[in-house]
């Protein structure tokens, strides 16, 4: 049953054994300026004490609810997502990974942005690659083009990873319109395992060619780095070429089953992509002389 006067906001955390650093991002989420939101913890199948942490948090808050999966089972990512967002009641959608921290001002801003511009249903920011959390040095990654700006589809699919040069938004540093997310059906659970790494990818991909999205130069996310992330134990394996192989055949499927924007140009950057993927010595070859010439 709705809430009698439903959140503007609904921020979705997920979380799998992530005991050591879930109570941080929780925080970073109750600290906000931005009053009007709920936080959604949703649990995929934790183990560890991140489960009673997150009970903790719901038993305190009235803003904090917890969820889980049937059986506490662990179903992915991507369906962990659906979860929050199948009790979500918020005009607006942000995320957080239990392993990252949200900047003070994030909510209020985006929100503001999002209010002010009718048109765009993302937007997100530059994000800080957080490192000296354990002594490393941080760098600034800007997302997206042009900076200050709203990019259109389908120039921000061929503009952004995994396809074009600008870098891709994190997961925990967009605010989304919901009916966007409904339009584009939410996260594709078939992503689980190692495909992880490219599950938010998938959902991009679908609201890319959805909606425009504003790409600011502020920074509201500290993403946080560390040897346990999915994308690191993926390399690590070896299995980047061949999950990045099964995005590209998943997207496009998708795109030749609906009527998207400038589809020619898509379907050509998935066959240059593809063709990247099959001779990755000329990619390398390639992508640093455009960096050298550009």
């Amino acid at each position: 049953m709705a809430p009698s006067s439903p959140p503007r906001v609904s921020v979705i955390c997920i979380f799998l054994n992530e005991e050591r650093f879930l109570a941080e991002a929780v925080e970073s989420v109750l600290a906000q300026d931005f009053a009007n939101f709920e936080l959604l913890l949703a649990d995929d199948g934790s183990s560890d004490r991140s489960t009673e942490i997150a009970h903790g948090y719901a038993a305190q808050d009235g803003r904090v609810r917890y969820l889980e999966h049937e059986g506490h089972a662990n179903r992915g990512m991507s369906a962990t997502r659906n979860l929050g967002l199948a009790h979500a009641w918020g005009e607006y959608v942000g995320f957080i990974d239990a392993d990252d921290r949200w900047r003070p001002g994030k909510l209020r801003e985006q929100a503001a942005i999002l209010d002010a511009r009718s048109e765009v249903g993302i937007v997100c920011g530059t994000v800080n690659y957080w490192s000296s959390w354990e002594g490393g040095e941080d760098g600034l990654v800007p997302t997206g083009r042009p900076s200050d700006g709203v990019s259109a589809p389908p120039a921000t699919t061929l503009a952004l990873y995994p396809f074009g040069a600008a870098g891709a938004p994190c997961p925990s540093d967009v605010l989304v319109r919901r009916s966007v997310i409904d339009a584009v059906g939410g996260f594709e659970e078939q992503f689980t395992g190692p495909l992880q790494m490219y599950e938010d990818q998938a959902f991009f991909a679908k609201a890319y060619l959805a909606t425009k999205v504003f790409f600011s130069s502020r920074t509201w996310l500290d993403y946080r780095l560390h040897a346990a992330s999915c994308v690191a134990e993926v390399k690590r394996a070896g299995g980047y070429a061949a999950v990045r192989g099964y995005f590209l055949d998943w997207f496009a499927g998708y795109i030749e089953s609906r009527k998207v924007p400038g589809k020619e140009a898509v379907r050509r950057a998935i066959g240059k992509a593809r063709w990247r993927l099959a001779h990755p010595t000329i990619a390398r070859i390639e992508r640093r002389l455009l960096r050298l010439f550009s």
